[in-house]
């Protein structure tokens, strides 16, 4: 790996996942290219470096030219499956009344990986509102009240102060990696 792709990895993690990366959100999703990326390796070496503040890169599936990895708070994240709401959607596709992380995120890659459809699911992972993974799923993602970093059926006005945590979230972390710092020790990691 060259100093070069670690240094652009970083900016795509900060652009992409810094809600997740800052602790105001669970996971976020992310497409990496393979013909720019040693995923695996940077994934690990991210891992590494990270699990002293609970973060984690899951290499999720793979197509010809990409991989989607899912960037989370392990302890967010379980929090969050852990919600009774949230477990019976997750029961309608397969995924066993009690959360367990790990089992969980092993049937997500899998729907993931054979799917003809995307597991829409998802946004139970990434911590959208029940309603608006509900109503993304009734609906097939149209008649939605606003639109943002997901579709929403439920509240516009909570959404709209999400989407600007979230953008806050990215512009500080981008601006620390503009100004020289790397995601880790913006991150206080190392």
């Amino acid at each position: 790996m060259s100093k070069q792709e670690c240094r652009q990895f970083e900016q795509k993690l900060a652009y992409h996942t810094a809600p997740s990366l800052l602790g105001i959100k669970c996971a976020n999703l992310v497409s990496l290219r393979l013909d720019q990326f040693d995923v695996a390796g940077q994934s690990a070496r991210f891992n590494r470096k990270a699990v002293s503040r609970g973060l984690k890169i899951r290499l999720m599936c793979r197509c010809q030219r990409c991989m989607l990895v899912l960037v989370y708070n392990e302890k967010l994240l379980s929090a969050s499956l852990a919600d009774p709401c949230r477990r019976r959607i997750l029961a309608r596709y397969g995924y066993a009344p009690e959360p367990d992380l790990q089992r969980d995120l092993d049937r997500l890659a899998q729907r993931m990986g054979q799917a003809v459809e995307f597991p829409h699911e998802i946004g139970i992972f990434l911590g959208y509102p029940t309603e608006d993974v509900e109503g993304f799923i009734a609906h097939k993602g149209e008649h939605y009240k606003l639109c943002g970093s997901w579709k929403v059926y439920g509240d516009p006005e909570q959404a709209q102060r999400s989407f600007r945590n979230y953008e806050r979230c990215r512009k500080f972390l981008c601006n620390k990696l503009n100004q020289g710092v790397d995601i880790y020790r913006a991150l206080k990691i190392s």
